[in-house]
C-alpha cells in the first residue's frame, strides 16, 4: 500500500498546463453554499464521489479520457486566501467561523482515476474521490470541468485521427477554441500530429506546422509575385492555391517551384487546398504536379473538416496526404447535418457513499435515466476490450481483468507516476486505441460495447430502492449510455 511518504509534495509547484485563477472560486455557488450548511449541522463525514458520463459525445460508444493532469493541478491548488475569503463575505452571510475554516482548508483526501489516454465507456467512473464532505463538494466544478472538456476534444481528436486512415493531422484550431490549451494538449493525446498554435507547441513542446494565409497571397500585386516571395524566403515551402482560382494557382506554383530549385535549391515541399471541392481538386493537382515530375510534394487540405468529410475524402480516393482541422476540433463540434451532438461532454459528479459515526450509508439519487447507483465503486476490463465490469470496491476483482481507475491522491498527495508527461500519454492513448476493435470506432452506427454492473452491485441498488419506497428496475443496463458585491440571491437547485 501506498503511504503518504511515498507521495509527491506538490504545493507551491509550478503547473504544466492550468494555473487557475482564483482556484477556490473555481465552483458553482451552490458548493460553498452546500459546505456551509454540512458545517452549520455537523455533517461533514467522508463522502465518496464518482464522476462519469451517462453517454459518449458524437453519437459514438467510447471516451478518450483527458484532463487529470489539469484536474490533479486544480487539487493540488485548492485553497482561499484572503481576497476570496472577502469576497465570500460579500456576497453571503457566513458564519465568520465557517470561513476562518476555509482559511486552511486543502485537500486532504482519496483520489482514484483512469490514467490519460484510457478508453472508457458510458456510466464508467472516470475519477473516484473520497474526502471530508466539505472538501469533496467544493471539487466538483473544477474537477468536471478539467475532464469534461479535454476528454471531449482528445475523442473527438481520435475520430478524426482515425478517419484518417494514417494520414497526418495538423490541430489548426487557436483562432475559435474556446480552452486553446486544452484543445492543443487534448488533441495531441487523440493522436494529432502537430498543431499551429506556436503557444501550444512550446508548452507541451509538439511539432508546430503551418503554410501561409490568403492576406499574404493578397498582399502582393499578383499569386505569382506572392508564390515567388514565399519560395525565395524558405528552404521548404508550401503554397496556398485556392485565393482566386486553385487550377490556374497550381500551373503558377509548379512554374515558380522550377525557377526556385534551380536558382536556389529551395523545394516546394506542399501545397494547400482550403475550400471548394476538394476532391476534384486534389485529383486536378495531383495529375499537375506528377506530370510535372513533382510526386513528391504533398496536398494538404482544411477547410471546416471533421471526422465525417475526411472519412468520405479518404473512401473516395482523394489524393490528399495530410488534413489541418480547426473548428470541429476545437469546439468539439457534432455535426448538424447528421444531426449528431456535440460541443459538450455531459459529466456529472455524485455522491455514492456516506461515512459517519452511525455507519456506511450508500447513497443514490432516483430521477429516471439520471438515477444513480450507490456504492464506492470499481471499474474492470476483462480481456482484450471484451467486457467491462462496475462493480463495488469491496468485491472480489474478476479473472483476467484489468482494474482501471488507479490511485492518483492519498492523504491530499499526489502518488507519483500520475502524472506522466505528455508523450507517455499520448503513447498509451495511441496503444489503447489500436486495441479497441474497429467496430466500437465507426463513425456511424458504431457497435455497442458490453458494460455490465455486478450482481452485488444491482442487488444493492434494488435494495435502497425498495426500503426506500422508489420504483425499482430503474436503467438495467448503463449501456449496450468584487466594490462592493451585490449580495446573491437565495441558492437554487442545480444540476
Amino acid at each position: 500500500m501506498t503511504t503518504q511518504s511515498d507521495c509527491v509534495q506538490y504545493h507551491g509547484a509550478v503547473a504544466r498546463s492550468y494555473l487557475p485563477y482564483h482556484p477556490a472560486l473555481l465552483t458553482d455557488l451552490y458548493h460553498p453554499d452546500s459546505a456551509y450548511v454540512a458545517w452549520r449541522t455537523g455533517r461533514n463525514g467522508r463522502a465518496t464521489f464518482e464522476l462519469y458520463a451517462r453517454r459518449p459525445p458524437f453519437g459514438g460508444v467510447y471516451f478518450l479520457v483527458a484532463g487529470l493532469e489539469m484536474a490533479l493541478e486544480f487539487v493540488r491548488q485548492f485553497q482561499y486566501s484572503e481576497e476570496d475569503i472577502n469576497f465570500l463575505q460579500q456576497i453571503r452571510d457566513y458564519d465568520p467561523a465557517f470561513l476562518a475554516g476555509l482559511r486552511s482548508t486543502r485537500f486532504s483526501g482519496e483520489i482514484l482515476a483512469m490514467p490519460e489516454g484510457s478508453i472508457a465507456f458510458a456510466n464508467e467512473p472516470l475519477l473516484r474521490v473520497t474526502a471530508p464532505f466539505q472538501e469533496a463538494i467544493l471539487l466538483e466544478s473544477g474537477l468536471l470541468q478539467a475532464l469534461n472538456v479535454a476528454t471531449l476534444i482528445a475523442t473527438k481528436a481520435s475520430r478524426i485521427v482515425w478517419a484518417a486512415r494514417g494520414r497526418p493531422v495538423a490541430e489548426f484550431s487557436l483562432r475559435r477554441a474556446q480552452e486553446p490549451y486544452v484543445a492543443t494538449r487534448s488533441s495531441r493525446i487523440g493522436g494529432a500530429f502537430s498543431t499551429s498554435f506556436l503557444g501550444g507547441a512550446y508548452r507541451f513542446r509538439l511539432p508546430s506546422t503551418g503554410t501561409v494565409p490568403h492576406a499574404l497571397i493578397q498582399l502582393f500585386d499578383s499569386e505569382r509575385e506572392a508564390f515567388e516571395a514565399t519560395a525565395e524566403t524558405y528552404n521548404r515551402y508550401t503554397l496556398l492555391l485556392d485565393t482566386y482560382d486553385t487550377r490556374a494557382a497550381i500551373h503558377t506554383a509548379v512554374e515558380v517551384a522550377a525557377r526556385t530549385r534551380d536558382r536556389l535549391g529551395h523545394v516546394l515541399a506542399a501545397v494547400r487546398l482550403d475550400s471548394g471541392d476538394l476532391l476534384d481538386d486534389a485529383r486536378y493537382v495531383r495529375g499537375v504536379l506528377d506530370e510535372a515530375g513533382l510526386r513528391d510534394v504533398k496536398i494538404a487540405a482544411s477547410g471546416d473538416l471533421d471526422e465525417f468529410s475526411i472519412h468520405d475524402l479518404v473512401e473516395a480516393g482523394a489524393p490528399i496526404d495530410s488534413f489541418g482541422v480547426g473548428t470541429s476540433i476545437g469546439v468539439g463540434a457534432g455535426s448538424v447535418a447528421r444531426d449528431i451532438e456535440g460541443a459538450a461532454l455531459g459529466g456529472v459528479y455524485k455522491q455514492v457513499l456516506y461515512e459517519d459515526d452511525h455507519g456506511v450509508h450508500p447513497k443514490i439519487k432516483v430521477a429516471g435515466d439520471k438515477s444513480t447507483w450507490p456504492g464506492k465503486k470499481e471499474v474492470y476490463r476483462l480481456g482484450a476490450f471484451e467486457e467491462d465490469v462496475i462493480q463495488l470496491a469491496d468485491e472480489p476483482k474478476p479473472a483476467k481483468s484489468e482494474r482501471l481507475l488507479k490511485p492518483v491522491v492519498i492523504d491530499g498527495e499526489v502518488v507519483p507516476g500520475s502524472l506522466p508527461p505528455l508523450s507517455e500519454i499520448w503513447e498509451f492513448a495511441q496503444g489503447n486505441l489500436r486495441k479497441l476493435p474497429d467496430v466500437h470506432r465507426q463513425l456511424t452506427d458504431p457497435k455497442p460495447y458490453p458494460v455490465r454492473m455486478s450482481a452485488q452491485l444491482r442487488q444493492l441498488r434494488e435494495r435502497i430502492l425498495r426500503e426506500g419506497g422508489y420504483r425499482t428496475g430503474l436503467d438495467p443496463e448503463p449501456t449496450k449510455g468584487n466594490g462592493k458585491v451585490a449580495r446573491q440571491p437565495a441558492p437554487t437547485t442545480a444540476g
